[in-house]
């Protein structure tokens, strides 16, 4: 199980990217919340959809949800 966060600040796209703690992009992030421990990206997404709904995977770490 990891733990997955979403970045508070939206990305030009609009949309908030969720990182797991391990992504090479997870230091430079200013500001996060904590969204959990999931054994996959997508549960995390969900749980991110529910404070930004327009929540979507890094490319890097959640290769497998980053949808744009």
């Amino acid at each position: 199980m990891k733990n997955y966060y979403v970045n508070n600040t939206a990305q030009s796209s609009g949309d908030h990217e969720v990182h797991t703690d391990e992504c090479q992009y997870f230091k430079s992030i200013g500001s996060k919340k904590l969204l959990g421990s999931f054994s996959n990206c997508k549960p995390a997404v969900e749980e991110a959809k529910k404070t930004y709904s327009k929540s979507d995977g890094c490319k890097t770490c959640c290769n497998e949800c980053h949808k744009s």
